[in-house]
């Protein structure tokens, strides 16, 4: 046991581990979850995980036994009713509900119980909908309901609250009301509100963006109407009924409904133990469900109805009531096996072991610090006994800070974690407010993001300097210091900078001592030559190597010309499927053909380069956010390509489009994108550069010794094929591509777009007509080739300057073996590449 470790134990082995459970965290670990070896799964607030043997035990239960629809009369039906009401009831215990006073609704999940709460609710021009800010979208998006209905709807903050003096118990709770929503007030102040009002206030009992637990304590605050405004607002009128989100919190702490009666508790299974998904459920007080107002009905809700007049009985059960349909009765058959799992460890330990993880790794992370002092980690949450916020949930949200106080992106956190066989989640966690609140974001921060093209899941994880989202770790019960220790020594080896050794600090590896002097005479002296040229006709596709090529206006002809597009309309990539990097291509020009072949097809495939051979149809398809003309072919060749991939598409050919690529005048050479440069479908540019030299220097980085395991790194070695590059080049130093601007091959003249940003694709490789993804060459590249913005950049991407050979048809020809004559201007935005460069070694020993 290393040292760390036994720190760790010393301080939390009480809580760590199931001591006293029928098996420790190692034994849970070693049999139940074998296929996270190497893995630190951290994404437990998403989804956890099933173990193996409670998938070993569902199979047995559902080949072992005959389970009907409960609807019918036979005796595998009433086998399912019995589990279903066994289930039932292993629910409400879950949640110290009795029989008497609570009934569980089964759902498809969380939000189906939200939306049913929210379709059925006696909302009024007289309602109030109050959500605490920090809540999930699927529990915001009921003031939908409330608002169409004439309800007004508004959020609110905890900001202090008074305890009575005697008993300690709360006695009033001071609350900050933000903007009031109201819809078609008008409309609905007309009508004459017979009755009581009744208002609903939803909260969560964790919040799923800080991990901060919300006391229980709020259910009887607000059903006594102990709701004070600071604002002096005076309090709504009618019965209030309370909502607990229970989706993050009920794995480790259930609301007890024996002491803090709430009228609807919403979660789902596969965050108390992986499986099933699509099943949760509603808990649902007897008193609110009697309110709730059904309108349409379905088999199984219904005691009798009669198809050609205006009669239907309505079941008087409420479970019966609620359920549309059959229920997943097979997914409710297996509850009780995940239930097993934690009732053997027992949720206190869960919650106490899970929490000793969460509370280590909040304390490791707070007291990082870059070499200059400043703190690397800015935590999300804290705990407070004013705001009855006074715990925090095994889950850690933070964001990462450089040296300088620059933000890190939390993509870029999740993408190099990803590489290290870590996964998390980053963003918002459909959490706007809490999100809002502890990133600083401003309404009009939040509109400006909105209109600069920011949605959930995209790239733009930094926006006007500020972070868009956060990077959140969350942990379960079978998660392991091991994991934790992974993480840390991760964000410590890629985001903290260290004391090195100015050897280190090196842009990158070089084989030729570097001097601003003689640039353009030096590279002609050492032979920079054009080593191969490679065309890839589709998309994604492997393409074929050339002695000689032309070029046209959008680069070398033919390259990226055609793409699959699947049936849905969504264009298909090694990234999702990676098989078509088996998909073989070849394009003689003396026949005007285009051969493509595929292991998985036993005849090739020709497609004849200038006839009419498509189908005719012509369509428009957006890319990128740009229109292109394209055109698809007959019956036959979609066929072929579908059986190709092992899934349906389709195969486009460009026609025309206005693509062009721009330039950003403030950015540097590293980042820059020229406009006017017309595209096929090429993500970014014409050409592809890669350097033998600097591939080299790779493949010695991917086999060298990391000095501080004394171990050696990887056996992994790559060609300069694995980049797809266009271009190869041989000769000159490693990443000397880094500093062109202006470049010559012959007598043709290119314009250097910057680096090239690599992803997850450069990791596929094909072995056997099989294709294998590892975690090479993308890891060893981040710890060198990531600039401060995290792109990880590796190669050039060129424009040909077709403008310049314009009517002399014997210059519009590539051919292996042409010098490459870099210009030598402008060679001070190098050092601006380099400085961004050096941010990034951070937390490396030499190599």
């Amino acid at each position: 046991m290393d040292a760390a470790k036994e720190e760790f134990l010393k301080e939390f082995g009480r809580d760590y581990g199931y001591s006293g459970a029928p098996k420790t965290i190692d034994e849970i670990r070693a049999t139940e979850f074998k296929r996270l070896e190497g893995v630190a799964y951290l994404d437990h607030a998403a989804a956890t995980l099933y173990s193996e043997l409670q998938m070993e035990a569902i199979l047995k239960d559902l080949t072992a036994n005959i389970y009907g629809n409960p609807h019918s009369q036979s005796d595998s039906s009433f086998a399912t009713s019995d589990i279903v009401r066994n289930a039932r009831q292993q629910v409400l215990d879950y949640f110290k509900a009795s029989p008497k006073d609570y009934k569980c609704i089964f759902t498809s999940g969380a939000t189906a119980a939200l939306k049913l709460v929210g379709e059925a609710f006696p909302w009024s021009h007289q309602s109030n909908f109050v959500y605490t800010m920090e809540n999930h979208n699927s529990v915001i998006g009921i003031r939908e309901y409330a608002l169409e209905q004439g309800a007004q709807a508004y959020a609110i903050e905890i900001e202090d609250t008074e305890r009575d003096a005697f008993t300690g118990n709360i006695a009033s709770v001071q609350v900050t009301k933000h903007q009031m929503l109201r819809r078609n007030e008008a409309k609905f102040l007309a009508k004459n509100h017979t009755g009581s009002a009744y208002n609903l206030f939803a909260f969560p009992s964790e919040c799923n963006f800080s991990g901060l637990k919300f006391s229980l304590e709020l259910v009887k605050t607000v059903k006594e109407d102990s709701i004070r405004y600071s604002d002096g607002s005076p309090s709504s009128n009618g019965h209030w009924k309370v909502l607990i989100d229970a989706a993050k919190g009920c794995a480790t702490e259930p609301p007890d409904l024996s002491k803090y009666p709430a009228d609807f508790v919403v979660f789902s299974f596969y965050k108390l133990f992986g499986y099933p998904t699509g099943l949760g459920a509603l808990i649902v007080h007897t008193d609110a469900a009697k309110l709730l107002k059904k309108t349409y009905f379905s088999g199984g809700t219904v005691a009798a109805s009669i198809a050609d007049i205006d009669f239907v009985k309505q079941r008087e059960g409420i479970e019966e009531l609620f359920e549309d349909g059959t229920i997943p009765f097979l997914s409710i058959a297996s509850l009780c096996h995940g239930f097993k799992i934690l009732n053997s460890l027992t949720i206190p330990a869960i919650s106490r072991h899970t929490s000793s993880l969460a509370t280590y790794l909040r304390n490791v992370l707070a007291a990082l610090r870059h070499e200059n002092g400043t703190r690397v980690c800015t935590l999300y949450g804290s705990c407070s006994s004013k705001t009855l916020c006074n715990k925090m949930g095994p889950l850690v949200s933070f964001n990462l800070r450089r040296p300088d106080g620059s933000w890190v992106g939390h993509r870029e956190v999740e993408k190099l974690a990803s590489l290290y066989s870590i996964q998390l989640r980053t963003g918002c966690f459909c959490n706007p407010g809490a999100c809002a609140k502890y990133l600083d974001l401003s309404h009009l921060d939040l509109v400006t993001n909105i209109e600069a093209g920011h949605i959930c899941w995209d790239d733009n994880d930094i926006i006007n300097g500020k972070p868009s989202g956060a990077v959140r770790v969350s942990l379960g019960y079978m998660s392991t210091y091991e994991d934790v220790k992974k993480f840390i020594d991760f964000v410590t080896s890629s985001f903290v900078s260290m004391p090195t050794h100015s050897r280190d600090l090196q842009f990158c590896g070089r084989s030729i001592p570097f001097t601003d002097t003689g640039f353009e005479s030096r590279y002609s002296a050492f032979g920079v030559d054009l080593k191969s040229i490679t065309v890839y006709p589709i998309k994604s596709c492997a393409g074929f190597s050339t002695d000689r090529w032309p070029l046209s206006s959008r680069g070398l002809l033919y390259d990226r010309e055609w793409l699959l597009q699947s049936l849905t309309g969504e264009t298909l990539t090694q990234k999702k499927v990676p098989e078509m990097c088996l998909i073989h291509t070849y394009i003689d020009l003396s026949q005007g053909i285009l051969f493509i072949n595929s292991p998985r097809c036993k005849e090739g495939l020709q497609i004849i380069l200038n006839s009419n051979s498509s189908n005719g149809k012509r369509e428009e398809i957006s890319l990128r956010g740009q229109i292109y003309q394209v055109q698809g072919y007959d019956k036959e060749v979609d066929t072929w390509f579908s059986a190709a991939i092992g899934r349906p598409c389709t195969l486009l050919r460009h026609l025309s489009s206005s693509h062009c690529v721009s330039l950003d005048e403030r950015d540097s050479v590293g980042t820059c994108r020229e406009s006017r440069t017309c595209l096929n479908f090429s993500n970014e540019a014409q050409f592809l550069l890669i350097s033998e030299e600097s591939v080299s220097d790779l493949n010695n980085r991917l086999n060298s010794t990391d000095v501080g395991k004394d171990v050696r790194r990887t056996s992994v070695q790559v060609n300069p094929m694995r980049f797809r590059p266009n271009l190869v080049i041989s000769g000159g130093r490693p990443y000397a591509e880094d500093e062109w601007i202006n470049i010559k091959i012959g007598n043709k003249s290119f314009r250097s777009l910057g680096g090239c940003n690599r992803c997850q694709m450069i990791n596929f490789a094909t072995d056997a007509e099989q294709v294998l993804k590892t975690n090479e060459p993308l890891s060893t590249l981040a710890s060198y080739r990531r600039v401060k913005q995290g792109k990880i950049l590796f190669g050039i991407l060129l424009r040909y300057e077709c403008e310049a050979e314009e009517g002399n048809s014997n210059n519009s020809w590539l051919q292996v073996g042409e010098s490459i004559i870099p210009d030598s201007k402008q060679l001070g935005d190098t050092r601006r590449i380099h400085a961004d460069m050096v941010v990034c070694q951070v937390g490396k020993s030499s190599r």
